[in-house]
């Protein structure tokens, strides 16, 4: 038996196809083929292709790529289609009465699609899943998600359109930020206008209580002066301590900070803007002092962007807190203060922690729980809810202050030594 020659490829012009189509429709693609050397399979191909009035300029290397090329062409192609319910209950209803392949023609609908609705509606009958035919109308749909995006509104009138769509996605409800911010206006909402300056240098701690920013806002609550101390973890954003006077006074500022510590624990960096309660012109502060006892270090920013966001903090304080609320007296806006920054916490998402996560989720070392939760489906009350097992609980402490030592044991002081 002798071995056939191996066949190369080759490249035809245009004349020598049409000369070859021509000479194959005169005696035959058999005939043809043998005085040309064509392979039998691309003459048929050029051929149809010319009946068709589909022959296009393009090289032909193989029979087998012009055969799949005809395939592809041949058919119509499909554009993927949801259906609404009601849509899926017509057409099985069509299919029922006539056929199933009448009915994919009439809707133009993969008959595949048909037989999977007509499987889910019998599965449905004998309780075993959803039926595709019954649901909600597309525009109860719009309803609810309209509503559901003002009520957020309304319950956080200072958030905009992009905070309202990641509050929703932790909830488990996607909305495009286009949709929220035209359901907002629609409903009277007026985007402020703010000017943004560009910045290309940012850091960030790489743990929790690894640098805290300290800063003051002032407000005026019925003509009276108010000076609001913030204390938040640059990892995490995580508010850990707040105080409210009528001064920037260093007793409030180290009264604050003290009692962040023994709830939160001791930062290891501290970063102010050398505000007059943190920094002294001449000699050593008394908060300095407390950080030095404390075995703290501290930074004071040169710029205003080095303590950046804190800053960002107090303008959303602001805009989502005093913009937006009225207070009888400072007493009941030092609660309902309180009652904000718990909800930051615990409760606002946060752009800079990916638009899903809360301050507390990273604080407390618990986004990957977060987001798998969030990827599972489950709705906001399985992610606020924290597991006690999984919590990091400081249950003895050992300090000194005033050069006393103290032992703490869960929160409360057992005994207090001189040193």
């Amino acid at each position: 038996m002798t071995a056939k020659s191996k066949r190369t490829l080759r490249s035809y012009t245009d004349d020598e196809r049409r000369e070859a189509v021509e000479l194959a429709q005169d005696v035959g693609p058999t005939k043809a083929s043998a005085q040309l050397g064509i392979p039998k399979g691309t003459l048929t191909c050029w051929t149809f292709l010319r009946r068709q009035g589909e022959a296009t300029s393009e090289t032909a290397e193989t029979s087998t790529t012009q055969a799949a090329s005809i395939v592809v062409g041949g058919k119509k192609p499909r554009v993927a289609h949801s259906y609404t319910p009601s849509q899926k209950a017509q057409i099985l209803e069509y299919a029922a009465a006539h056929s199933v392949t009448e009915a994919s023609e009439r809707f133009d609908v993969s008959r595949f699609s048909i037989y999977e609705w007509r499987r889910k509606v019998k599965k449905a009958a004998a309780g075993e899943g959803d039926d595709p035919t019954s649901g909600p109308a597309p525009q109860d749909i719009e309803t609810q998600r309209d509503q559901e995006i003002l009520a957020e509104w309304k319950r956080h009138p200072g958030l905009g359109p992009s905070q309202i769509r990641n509050q929703l996605r932790r909830k488990g409800i996607k909305v495009s930020v286009h949709t929220i911010r035209r359901v907002m206006e629609d409903a009277g909402y007026r985007p402020p206008k703010v000017k943004r300056e560009p910045h290309d240098e940012r850091f960030e701690a790489v743990r929790p209580n690894h640098m805290w920013h300290l800063d003051f806002v002032q407000r005026y609550i019925n003509r009276a002066s108010t000076f609001t101390l913030i204390l938040i973890d640059d990892h995490s954003r995580f508010v850990t301590g707040h105080g409210v006077d009528d001064a920037e006074r260093a007793d409030m500022v180290i009264d604050t900070f003290e009692r962040a510590v023994q709830r939160y624990g001791r930062p290891e960096w501290v970063m102010h803007d050398k505000g007059a309660a943190f920094w002294s012109w001449r000699g050593i502060s008394r908060f300095n002092a407390l950080l030095t006892e404390l075995g703290i270090d501290v930074i004071a920013a040169e710029y205003k962007e080095w303590n950046g966001k804190v800053e960002v903090f107090n303008g959303n304080l602001h805009k989502e807190f005093f913009d937006v609320q009225r207070f009888f007296d400072v007493a009941e806006m030092s609660r309902r203060l309180s009652s904000h920054l718990h909800w930051y916490n615990h409760s606002r998402t946060h752009h800079a922690l990916g638009g899903l996560l809360v301050p507390a989720d990273r604080f407390y070392g618990r986004t990957e729980e977060v987001l798998a939760r969030s990827e599972a489906g489950n709705g906001r009350d399985n992610l606020d809810a924290l597991e006690l097992r999984e919590r990091c609980l400081d249950l003895l402490r050992v300090m000194s202050r005033g050069g006393k030592a103290e032992v703490w044991l869960l929160g409360h002081k057992l005994v207090e030594l001189a040193v």
